[in-house]
């Protein structure tokens, strides 16, 4: 198939040492979905953006494997994947929810001595974006870029019990491929943690992706519940027993969240 030809930015764009071909094709692909295109196939996506069909079976082939598009069976055509969600993520929290969150966010570690974060999806893993700390000696000292695993930690349950059941379904296939053997006693804590969410609305994780560490997490939901971003509170299993996590981080986790989702209407973030 002839490409169409090229406007004169591309063609400047191309020209250019630096810019990277495959990489701009991945992208035109990506954006050629939208609200009313939620499902497109190969055909319609060559057609598009004037990529040779070939190029484009091999190029949505690799955004799969990469989680960047999901392919649907049963219709034969692709949409859009969670690891094109966890972009956008990361960018709406860092570009409008940290700077709302973050003084509620400290006075909450200041109050509990514990550490306050949040976090946005990495493949099986939930990577911190904002974190603050108490001063208490037993206080975490993760920091931003640190990871945790989304099937164990609390800001990992959370995430996945503020996803639309199908989302979640995503992710879960993602925790089982990189973890056959450990993923039937994480779907159990999986498990353990939704009903948490509907009977108290935070999930919890008691010691047990570190035996060191128990925490509490809460779901951000925005966009008629098109977006998560979750929060998490949690310090040395030492000294924060289940109790304190039911009863008193919790409830003031949920208080946090509610408070930032309140600033947030009506402001575009």
């Amino acid at each position: 198939m002839r490409r169409a030809p090229m406007g004169k930015e591309a063609q400047s764009a191309e020209k250019d040492r630096n810019f990277v071909t495959a990489l701009a094709r991945g992208l035109e692909i990506l954006r050629c979905f939208g609200p009313s295109d939620d499902y497109l196939g190969n055909a319609e996506l060559a057609k598009r953006t004037n990529i040779p069909r070939p190029t484009v079976s091999r190029m949505t082939a690799t955004l799969t494997q990469l989680g960047y598009l999901r392919y649907v069976e049963r219709l034969e055509k692709y949409r859009l994947g969670p690891g094109v969600l966890d972009l956008g993520y990361r960018y709406l929290a860092g570009e409008g929810v940290r700077d709302i969150a973050r003084p509620f966010m400290q006075d909450l570690a200041d109050a509990t001595d514990c550490m306050v974060a949040i976090a946005a999806p990495n493949g099986p893993w939930m990577s911190y974006i904002q974190v603050c700390q108490g001063s208490g000696p037993l206080v975490l000292r993760l920091t931003v870029e640190s990871r945790v695993p989304m099937a164990g930690s609390a800001v990992g349950r959370a995430y996945l019990a503020g996803l639309s059941e199908e989302d979640r379904a995503t992710h879960h296939r993602l925790i089982r491929e990189h973890d056959p053997e450990g993923w039937p006693e994480w779907e159990k804590g999986l498990e353990r943690a939704y009903r948490e969410y509907e009977e108290y609305g935070f999930c919890t994780s008691d010691g047990e992706w570190n035996r060191d560490i128990s925490a509490v997490g809460v779901p951000l939901v925005l966009d008629n519940d098109s977006t998560v971003i979750p929060f998490n509170c949690g310090g040395s299993s030492l000294r924060l027993s289940r109790r304190i996590l039911v009863e008193n981080l919790g409830p003031r986790l949920k208080e946090l969240v509610g408070q930032v989702k309140e600033m947030l209407q009506g402001r575009d973030v």
